[in-house]
């Protein structure tokens, strides 16, 4: 369920609609720091998120096979979501950098943030 209906010529373009659009790149950083999430915690995780707009862009991802989708039916139902082979090959390399220019821009409002001390310190050396 592309954010934009109607089809670009330009491949940059393309991949921009599909990562940009609210919580997507946050949902990908999830799914890759937690591995396989099922719905129930991704929502969790996620504050402020409806369960909607949830569903919406992982719908969108799994079109774009960024993500899988493994539905048990169990009651009640168990739906996990996880990183595709495509998204681990392409995409994290980029996600890693995003998260690395986002600890140096803003290593001083969020102290308590993922990286290590050290990392940080190098982060903001730079």
């Amino acid at each position: 369920m592309p954010l934009f209906k109607e089809p670009t010529s330009c491949p940059l373009a393309e991949l921009s609609n599909l990562l940009t659009g609210p919580w997507t790149l946050y949902i990908i950083w999830i799914l890759r720091k937690d591995g396989p999430t099922r719905f129930g915690a991704l929502k969790r995780q996620i504050q402020g998120i409806s369960s909607k707009v949830l569903t919406e862009r992982l719908r969108m991802l799994e079109e774009a096979e960024v993500i899988y989708r493994i539905y048990k039916p169990t009651i009640p139902p168990e739906v996990t979501y996880g990183l595709t082979q495509r998204a681990h090959e392409d995409l994290i390399v980029l996600l890693d950098q995003f998260e690395a220019i986002a600890h140096k821009w803003y290593a001083r409002e969020y102290p308590n943030s993922d990286l290590s001390a050290q990392d940080k310190s190098q982060l903001v050396s730079s």
